[in-house]
């Protein structure tokens, strides 16, 4: 049986399994270690973790401090104060100079469930793809997650990885040969009708959608975008011209995420119908996670909807 997991437990197994390796891996979290997965690190490793408060912008300023010191420095809170309270530290600390640090935003989007919207952020992609120099990760699953963060040992210069809150069934270790590379989308399902690019945990939800789909003779490409940026242009250019039309899904805005990314993009390369999938310049609201998320149509009837749009727009 697959192995279901949150992506942020399978983030702080791999530092945890990391850490011998790279002895330069320093982990910073903001009081919230028992939430963003830290914890394990922080108990194996005590003298290369630093529990910073709530102070994400000072932590960030940490973070900045010990990789110029020559640290591999990942630095977590929830999305909404690594990516929204601490802007300005990343932007300016971090990016500027292209230090290698990872800004670590977990709880990513609505799925926070009954913490509310507050605390559901779904602007932290759009804000951390604006910055120049950083790299944008939103993994789909915990064997991407962990390929993800082995990945980054390795990047030189910032980015942003984006962790879930729920337990998620893995996928990517389900693909014949999969291989996991920074700004490389990978080909999930083939298909000739219509290419859906998912990110995060929609990829699940596309590939359900995809299946529905089958059933009323719709041949559904899937693909997993786990990097936002940069962006994979020639794997989504092909599978626009092959398809024709293509749908985004994202468990965040659909302002300045994954679907503003490749709308961008095809825009300027390769012009065909494309839907945005996500959330609609709204706040999010409190409630638990999946009925959220249902009420929002983040779900495979809500890609399966958005699919039928887009291929109706192509005509």
């Amino acid at each position: 049986m697959s192995e279901k997991i949150a992506t942020r437990a399978a983030f702080g197994e791999a530092l945890v399994t990391l850490a011998d390796q790279y002895p330069q891996l320093t982990v910073l979290d903001a009081d919230l270690s028992g939430s963003t997965m830290t914890c394990g690190f922080a108990k194996a490793h005590p003298h290369r973790f630093f529990n910073l408060g709530i102070a994400e912008s000072n932590m960030m300023g940490v973070a900045a401090g010990l990789a110029t010191c020559g640290k591999k420095v990942f630095a977590s809170s929830f999305a909404m104060f690594a990516a929204g309270r601490a802007f300005e530290q990343v932007r300016n600390s971090i990016a500027y100079p292209g230090l290698n640090v990872t800004v670590v935003g977990s709880h990513g989007g609505l799925s926070v469930g009954e913490d509310g919207a507050t605390h559901q952020c779904c602007e932290d992609l759009s804000l951390m793809r604006t910055i120049p120099n950083m790299t944008v990760l939103c993994p789909c699953d915990g064997p991407e997650m962990r390929a993800a963060v082995s990945a980054l040992m390795n990047h030189k210069g910032p980015a942003y990885l984006r962790l879930g809150r729920l337990a998620v069934d893995s996928v990517t270790d389900q693909i014949p040969g999969y291989q996991f590379e920074i700004g490389k989308g990978v080909l999930l399902r083939e298909g000739a009708d219509v290419t859906v690019v998912a990110t995060g945990m929609m990829v699940q939800a596309a590939l359900k959608a995809a299946a529905l789909l089958a059933g009323e003779g719709l041949s559904v490409q899937v693909l997993d975008f786990h990097t936002i940026k940069p962006l994979d242009g020639p794997l989504l250019e092909a599978a626009a011209r092959k398809t024709g039309c293509v749908v985004t899904t994202e468990e965040h805005s659909v302002l300045g995420g994954l679907g503003s990314a490749v709308a961008e993009y095809l825009g300027e390369h390769c012009p065909v119908p494309v839907i945005r999938h996500g959330v609609n310049d709204l706040f999010g609201r409190s409630g638990k996670a999946q009925e959220v998320l249902d009420a929002y149509g983040l779900n495979p009837q809500g890609v399966a909807e958005a699919v039928r749009k887009a291929v109706k727009r192509k005509g």
